[in-house]
């Protein structure tokens, strides 16, 4: 089965499905009752207000009284209601960034990553409001028999995600250089020594972090 990302939370949450792989940006504007077990390091990028890139701005009380675009109204509408901020949400599907330029709105609230969408429709990054990445979410009650099984899931995505910081180290050598060289590259637990076909000569097998 193939899934939106914004169906996700509500799939998991009707145990639909009993764990899903979405944005964590989608979790907390949907707002569903679902636990997120594990950010995943990827699929990174950040919530954002945005204004013209013509239009002077120094803080967050610059939006008092605009229009902002946005398809992350409960996001957007709790920072605002954070920071004490009266502004008009305009909720917009599709292309959020074109609404200042067609004189819909005074800013936008977008998801960006390298910024250039925002570059390429007049518009500059003001406000950081929302860090998103990739999570594992589950229901909030996981069925007994099924908790192991998601269990097992994390520790593999996890090892993947340690693996990440470490390299796999392969060389030969002769075997009177054998201690001197587990000196310097002692691995995560110890070194894997085999002997080669020429006499007097091993290979060594490391990882180290």
């Amino acid at each position: 089965m193939f899934l939106r990302d914004d169906d996700i939370p509500q799939y998991v949450e009707d145990r639909v499905a009993d764990a899903g792989i979405v944005g964590e940006n989608i979790v907390a504007e949907t707002n569903k009752k679902i636990k997120t077990v594990e950010k995943l390091g990827f699929g990174k990028c950040r919530l954002s207000i945005a204004v013209s890139k013509n239009a002077e701005y120094k803080n967050a009380g610059g939006l008092k009284g605009k229009k902002i675009a946005t398809s992350y109204p409960v996001i957007l509408g709790n920072y605002l209601k954070k920071k004490n901020i009266r502004a008009k949400i305009e909720t917009v599907s599709g292309s959020v960034e074109i609404a200042p330029s067609v004189g819909l709105t005074d800013a936008v609230c977008d998801l960006v990553s390298s910024g250039s969408t925002l570059f390429a429709n007049g518009l500059k990054e003001a406000e950081v409001i929302f860090r998103s990445e990739a999570v594992l979410v589950s229901g909030e009650k996981l069925e007994k028999e099924k908790s192991p099984i998601l269990k097992k899931l994390l520790f593999r995505m996890k090892a993947v995600k340690k693996s990440r910081h470490n390299k796999y180290v392969l060389l030969n050598a002769p075997n009177e250089k054998l201690d001197a060289i587990c000196k310097i590259l002692p691995g995560m637990q110890s070194p894997t020594i085999l002997p080669l076909a020429e006499k007097g000569w091993s290979s060594v097998h490391s990882v180290i972090g």
